[in-house]
């Protein structure tokens, strides 16, 4: 339809969607802003058609339409946000781009109460190829949607090709004609897993290329380098230089200076000294702001007009200096973003890539780390020159290194989306104190997992430590340390207390295979080491044999051959070497009724043939795809011997066996998830009315709405659309349901609770029961005593009148009155294990699916085990199988097993209705008894809760912290 065409009626100023606007990255890892079109933007308009060309105008209009008239500038910055929107891409506050939709009925005429719309694209020749239609595509998309929109409809011309692959590779459900010469487009807006998969691929790709831009500039820029060797611009231009001299001869990449004060022909360790950025002739890829933070808004503008594509701000005094700071940060992404640019820091210790072709020391680093394998992400400064420190004291190699200081901008999700593309990198190491995305983390690390180790210290564990000056939104500050291990646990995220384990665990899964099972071999000249590194594989839950002990007096050949029987023996999945002194040597040798210092030149000393035996031991463990690592005492040089052939070597027996736990258990994860890829499913259920719950939801929610009216509902305009606006309310109802609504939404997917009747007086209960059905129990249901048989507050096994009575008057004296301890009489259940199950929507990570059983073990215990929704058959089966209480459901001592197949089915049904139903916010189920032979859900608590503008199954958008 040609928007010419199309009237539109005047109305009142509409309130602006303020949510609607967002950063975005494109294609080429630069970024941009779309927000809706406004009355203000007639300017950026009419500038903006001038810089489009003759043919993609007419393959916008269909006919040659070189200028618009005041007419159509007012048509196309004049909308009601309802059903007339447009918006624009924006860069340097320059549109690039621009889309519209226009509400239609089923005869495309303009319409307020329609369900399609016709949507159409412009884009600048100069930013085609960039993937801004496709962004644009997924926002309004995602607008239509919210304003009730279901199905937009297109008309392209056939030889606009490019336009046409936006729509056919967007990955909606399509319908295609052609007629009159157009091509005609229909597509439905829900999402689809094409779509989402679509829209994740893209994302992965656009901030795997805007970290790529920031490590591999060709020309650098210290804004703040000084004549004075002690400022910390100095450092960063003398650093820059040692890294790109590391690049040869042939270098061609350049380095530049800028100091404001400079005098004219100021030069800095030979570097000439511009007194602007604006002033160096060339480009420049990459700016390293090392200027008082009162100076930088000043700097980042001048990069931003010169076309720099990113920043490393090393500068302090933003976020972590308070709220004045806070806002401060903000604005400098804000205006970094809004030129283009990404950010690393503010407060960062900066930027490191070891590649040959590529090297870049823009950090606080002294020098390059040794080329190797290990990508390393952190948070603190401190911590990161400790990682650097470590990795060069074990003679470890770092492929890239970032440490971004208060991560206003560029995260560990964008350097984790870089590494999974990386070659270079093997293992992934981080130092986490705060998560931006929690959601997102997951996903993207759970991809990376699949091919890649990653192994994570978390710092600030405890609620309340976030450390000051990070960018972390309200709903991750109180993240709880269990929904971190679960969040990790899922994702295949290795999971250690200290910066040394990091590295031990680090370091054997980049020098050694992954540990096909978890049966150890230990084989040593020390029977006391091989003891403790027997007992210290059971405490880790692994497998040891007995120890091989080979005496202290064992040669290099003794190793050799006991090492490759271990390793050819089928029933070894991995082997331990421990190794001491060979005691009566002069490594060893008494001396004036003392034993040899340290500072003895034999102190340390080891046997060249047993390092020999041990590399020769190596070579043949590869071949087997079997770990093999040594656990030594007081052998300084051996591990030295050692490392030319991969073999880790660790000084206490307690830290090799963690480094092999944690391997084995990814070994394991990353065996359970290829499996699950082919084989896991979400089971279809039957008794599942999704319709019926969600009218329910809407009916509870809307019941405190009208109570409580918002003004965003002066945007509804039709029934439509009623119900997003009572479910999306933000800061809107929050409720907890009766008893007898929560069993009813409940049994909307299959989940039977055991009905109670109120009992407030002996006659209620009898007349209770005899509905029932003999036996039944009595029990508190008031919220003090409820789920608290500890204080007296339940009756079971009553089988007739005179003892329910007799119970009834017993709880009514012990309680406080009838009344008062909202006493009610249930069915009796069959005898069983009893169990807890719950659903929580963490607003940061997502719903979470709990299970573990009823009382100490959970409550006193924390013995619950969780798994992130939606979880598949195979998830439910791992989730009651991990809690440490178990065995109690599979027959322990000798008791019956119970019906863990119906307990998976529940937990199934559970997992179903809060990912169907996200205002669902959270359902507890407690106690659910477990029988032989199926299950009674005694009692059921569920809340609700508005929904969110948007989730993580929304459009693209980069963090606004």
């Amino acid at each position: 339809m040609d928007d010419a065409a199309v009237p539109h009626p005047e109305q009142s100023e509409p309130d602006y969607p303020q949510h609607w606007e967002a950063d975005i990255l494109l294609r080429d890892g630069g970024t941009a802003r779309i927000r809706p079109i406004t009355p203000d933007d007639a300017g950026r308009l009419v500038e903006f058609y001038e810089q489009v060309s003759d043919q993609s105008k007419y393959f916008r209009f269909f006919a040659p339409y070189p200028r618009l008239s005041d007419k159509d500038v007012r048509r196309f910055t004049h909308h009601d946000f309802v059903n007339r929107v447009g918006l624009a891409v924006v860069i340097r506050d320059r549109f690039i781009a621009t889309v519209r939709y226009d509400r239609i009925d089923a005869e495309g005429r303009p319409s307020e109460t329609g369900t399609d719309a016709e949507v159409a694209f412009l884009v600048q020749d100069a930013h085609q190829g960039r993937g801004v239609a496709s962004a644009l595509l997924e926002h309004i998309a995602a607008v239509a949607q919210e304003r009730g929109i279901r199905r937009f409809q297109a008309e392209v011309l056939p030889e606009n090709r490019k336009m046409v692959k936006v729509f056919t590779d967007a990955g909606y459900t399509q319908h295609r004609s052609f007629a009159d010469g157009v091509v005609h487009l229909e597509f439905d807006l829900e999402p689809t897993a094409a779509s989402l998969a679509v829209m994740r691929a893209r994302e992965h790709r656009a901030e795997a290329r805007s970290v790529q831009r920031l490590l591999t500039p060709r020309s650098v820029a210290v804004l703040g380098a000084s004549r004075n060797p002690q400022t910390v611009g100095r450092a960063l231009l003398r650093d820059l230089l040692v890294g790109f001299e590391a690049g040869g001869e042939d270098d061609d990449r350049r380095i530049y200076a800028v100091n404001r004060n400079a005098p004219p022909g100021t030069e800095v360790d030979g570097v000439p000294v511009h007194r602007s950025i604006l002033d160096i002739p060339g480009p420049v890829d990459l700016a390293v702001i090392a200027v008082p933070a009162g100076a930088v808004p000043a700097a980042v503008a001048d990069c931003g007009a010169h076309g720099v594509q990113g920043l490393v701000v090393v500068t302090a005094g933003y976020a972590e200096t308070g709220a004045e700071g806070r806002d401060r940060q903000r604005a400098l992404v804000r205006q970094a973003r809004a030129a283009g640019m990404r950010v690393i820091g503010p407060n960062a210790f900066g930027l490191i890539n070891t590649d040959p072709g590529h090297p870049l020391n823009a950090s606080l680093a002294p020098a390059l780390p040794q080329r190797g394998g290990f990508g390393i992400f952190c948070q603190s400064g401190a911590i990161g020159v400790a990682l650097l420190e470590a990795a060069h004291r074990r003679g470890l190699g770092v492929s890239t290194f970032a440490s971004v200081g208060n991560r206003a901008d560029v995260s560990g999700n964008d350097l984790l989306q870089y590494w999974a593309e990386d070659p270079a990198t093997d293992v992934v190491l981080l130092y986490l104190e705060s998560f931006g995305n929690p959601r997102k983390f997951t996903r993207i690390a759970r991809r990376l997992a699949a091919a890649k180790p990653i192994v994570v210290v978390k710092g600030a564990r405890h609620t309340g430590s976030l450390p000051p000056g990070h960018a972390v939104p309200s709903t991750a500050t109180g993240l709880r340390d269990a929904t971190v291990d679960a969040l990790f646990e899922q994702a295949g995220v290795t999971r250690v207390e200290t910066i040394t384990e990091l590295y031990d665990t680090g370091e054997l899964l980049a020098l050694q295979p992954l540990p096909p099972g978890d049966r150890v071999a230990v084989v040593g000249n020390s029977d006391s080491l091989g003891l403790l590194t027997h007992d210290a594989c059971l405490s880790a839950g692994l497998r040891p044999r007995t120890p091989v002990d080979l005496t202290t007096a064992a040669t290099g050949e003794n190793f050799r051959i006991a090492l490759d029987v271990a390793l050819e023996d089928q029933a070894v999945d991995a082997v331990i070497a421990v190794a001491i002194p060979p005691i009566g040597t002069s490594a060893h040798a008494f001396m004036g009724g003392r034993l040899a210092g340290p500072d003895d030149p034999e102190m340390g000393s080891d046997d060249p043939e047993i390092a020999a035996a041990l590399l020769e031991a190596g070579d043949r463990a590869r071949e087997l795809g079997k770990p093999l690592l040594l656990a030594h005492l007081a052998l300084t040089d051996l591990p030295n011997r050692l490392r030319p052939g991969g073999i880790p070597a660790y000084p206490a027996p307690e830290r090799a066996v963690r480094a092999l736990a944690h391997a084995v258990h990814y070994a394991h994860w990353r065996r359970r998830t290829a499996v699950a890829e082919e084989t896991a499913r979400v089971p279809e259920l039957d008794r599942i009315d999704e319709g019926a719950a969600r009218a329910r939801v809407d009916a509870a929610l809307s019941t405190r709405v009208a109570a409580r009216p918002s003004p965003a509902t002066t945007l509804d305009r039709g029934a439509t659309r009623r119900s997003f606006f009572t479910r999306t309310r933000p800061g809107g109802a929050r409720i907890t349901l009766p008893d007898a609504d929560a069993a009813a939404l409940l049994a909307h997917y299959g989940i039977d609770v055991s009905p109670t009747l109120p009992a407030p007086d002996e006659e209620s209960a009898v007349r209770a029961a005899a509905a029932l059905g003999y036996p039944v129990a009595l029990k508190a249901t008031a919220p003090h005593l409820r789920h608290r048989p500890d204080l007296g507050s339940v009756r079971l096994d009553l089988t007739g009148e005179p003892g329910l009575r007799r119970a009834h008057r017993e709880l009514d004296a012990l309680l406080g009155g009838a009344a008062q301890a909202e006493l009610v009489v249930q069915r009796l259940a069959p005898r069983g294990v009893d169990t807890v199950i719950g659903a929580t929507v963490d607003p940061a990570v997502g719903a979470i699916l709990s299970f573990g059983l009823a009382g100490a073990p959970a409550e006193l215990l924390g013995d619950v085990a969780h798994r992130l929704v939606p979880a598949t058959d195979q998830d439910v089966a791992g989730l009651i199988r991990e809690v440490r209480a178990a065995p109690l459901l599979f027959g322990w001592r000798g008791a019956e097993a119970v019906d863990t197949g119906a307990l998976e089915e529940l937990l199934l049904r559970v997992s179903r209705l809060v990912d169907d139903l996200p205002e669902v916010a959270s359902v507890d189920l407690e106690p659910v008894v477990v029988a032989p032979h199926g299950l009674a859900i005694l009692g059921a608590r569920v809340r609700l809760a508005p929904l969110p503008v948007r989730s993580d199954l929304g459009p693209r958008a980069m963090s606004t912290l």
